[in-house]
């Protein structure tokens, strides 16, 4: 179902009152944190709309079997590009850790989720229910990259942690970046506005 700016501006609102914050809410709608910023806005005149596109996986989400078979695709990806050179699949929440979970099970390696949180570079939180990431070559899942200000800051989280970032890689790339951060970024589909 495509939503008008207005549909949109009154689903971030109602996102506001339920407590999401502005990350939660990029991830809820599949946009970049600059739109949901721009949409909580008052809209005045000068207020520029920021390119974006709203990205709809619900289809995909709905049913395991379908994430099943979208994480055997992240996991041919990831053997194409880094054959066996991971320890770690990294999720980042919420969107990422669906996958990541399956890609895990597809190349029998451990699972990790991250949290990333609204702030700086290298903000966010590693769950201590999962695999731990230091000393770990790591491979990174979300849904969605709009600004890559997500990917970046797990990146930098990881890092921080002690990992080796080998790959980065995403549903739907809505850039024309390949890599990020000097990490090799891989997209099921890319999807940019022309």
């Amino acid at each position: 179902m495509t939503l008008s700016v207005d549909e949109l501006r009154n689903t971030v609102a109602n996102l506001k009152k339920e407590g999401l914050n502005s990350q939660q809410i990029a991830d809820e709608l599949s946009l970049s944190q600059d739109t949901v910023a721009w949409l909580a806005s008052t809209g005045a005149a000068n207020d520029e709309q920021p390119e974006d596109i709203r990205i709809g996986w619900r289809t995909i989400g709905a049913r395991p079997v379908r994430t099943e078979a979208m994480a055997s695709i992240f996991a041919d990806v990831i053997i194409e590009e880094i054959e066996d050179d991971v320890d770690t699949i990294v999720g980042i929440s919420l969107n990422g850790i669906l996958f990541a979970y399956e890609i895990a099970k597809f190349l029998d390696v451990e699972v990790s989720i991250h949290r990333n949180v609204e702030g700086g570079p290298g903000l966010g939180s590693l769950s201590n229910k999962y695999s731990q990431v230091n000393g770990k070559r790591v491979v990174i899942i979300d849904d969605v990259l709009s600004s890559g200000t997500t990917m970046r800051n797990t990146i930098s989280m990881m890092k921080e942690m002690g990992a080796e970032v080998k790959l980065c890689m995403v549903l739907v790339n809505k850039t024309t970046l390949n890599e990020i951060e000097e990490v090799p970024l891989r997209g099921i589909i890319r999807a940019v506005a022309v």
